[in-house]
């Protein structure tokens, strides 16, 4: 049997189980609704309360839970493939941390009361900036490395120099606000966020689905995949290319939100013959599947505060890492 239906059928099972999802979403909150209010609302018609919560609040938050989380699951499956390393994740380039810098200098400023775009456009810029050193190191020829080392060096600065802007805020409310948003949430997400971010989120998912028939050869190294006709410098700009507008795109308007990049390509990869290539579409759809249902979870979960959403990813990821490291290291004796 070929490894089509080991492709086919996980992609479909896990585009049923996203779309359930997103219905579900639609009716769980804080105020559940019943099926004829939501269908009703979507339309425009009847209690003008409803609608606003399905069209205003629910709706924009529910697709861009779906885009974020895909462009998380796309970009790590991209770039364990390019890195060859199971332990990979989009913060090891350094864009999560540079958009996220973006935003808490935005935030720094007072420049956020302006208007609801300016942080994410900080952040989205920010994230371009750091894209431009890795993909200026990528083309001339950066071994795979060096690229890891400059996404350390670039990661660990913006994340200093987001510890300063914190440390020396003006006013506790300024810190207040940094910190809410550091740690990662879809509440209060409008239409204008989704039709900002989601340009370079799609973006990123065509350079990203573009380099996959080229990530299984360099799966047996960069001298194999050069012999068989690879072009390893396009190889690394479209993977760096895809990842830092897809993640730099979805933390713009999400925050940091972890372990959905490193998770949601393991959870998959046995179901696609562990092809890195065949890795990306379901990686992610399933990231933003995880995304999604935990976006849900926060919703409903009891309590006066609402739970921010990277702090669930986080609480359900570390779990995950540490057992992928111990798994790593027994597979590696």
């Amino acid at each position: 049997m070929s490894a089509f239906p080991a492709l086919r059928y996980p992609t479909i099972s896990l585009a049923g189980l996203l779309v359930c999802a997103m219905v579900a979403a639609l009716f769980l909150g804080y105020a559940p609704l019943s099926l004829g209010n939501v269908l009703s609302a979507l339309v425009g018609q009847g209690d003008e309360r409803y609608v606003f919560i399905v069209q205003e609040i629910r709706l924009p938050r529910i697709l861009l839970g779906a885009m974020v989380g895909g462009s998380l699951g796309m970009a790590g499956a991209a770039l364990q493939g390019l890195l060859r390393n199971p332990l990979a994740d989009p913060s090891v380039i350094g864009i999560s941390s540079s958009a996220g810098l973006g935003a808490v200098i935005a935030i720094y400023y007072g420049l956020a009361a302006a208007s609801a775009i300016i942080i994410p456009a900080f952040a989205i810029a920010f994230a371009f900036a750091a894209m431009l050193v890795l993909v200026w190191l990528a083309g001339r020829d950066a071994s795979i490395l060096t690229l890891i080392l400059a996404g350390v060096a670039i990661s660990s600065f913006a994340a200093a120099l987001t510890s300063l802007a914190m440390n020396l805020s003006p006013n506790p409310f300024s810190l207040n606000d940094i910190i809410l948003w550091l740690l990662g949430s879809l509440a209060n997400r409008s239409f204008t966020e989704f039709w900002l971010a989601g340009p370079f989120m799609v973006a990123g998912w065509g350079a990203l689905y573009l380099a996959r028939k080229s990530l299984p050869a360099l799966s047996l190294g960069e001298e194999a995949a050069a012999s068989l006709g690879v072009d390893l410098r396009k190889l690394r700009l479209l993977v760096i290319f895809g990842a830092a507008l897809s993640v730099g795109g979805g933390v713009a308007v999400s925050g940091a939100i972890g372990f959905v990049g490193l998770v949601a390509p393991h959870l998959v990869r046995p179901f696609v013959a562990h092809d890195p290539g065949r890795l990306l579409l379901p990686s992610a759809l399933a990231g933003a599947l995880l995304l999604v249902v935990a976006d849900i979870g926060v919703r409903i979960m009891p309590g006066e505060t609402e739970l921010k959403l990277g702090v669930v990813t986080a609480l359900l990821g570390a779990p995950f890492f540490l057992w992928l490291i111990i798994h790593t290291r027994r597979s590696m004796r």
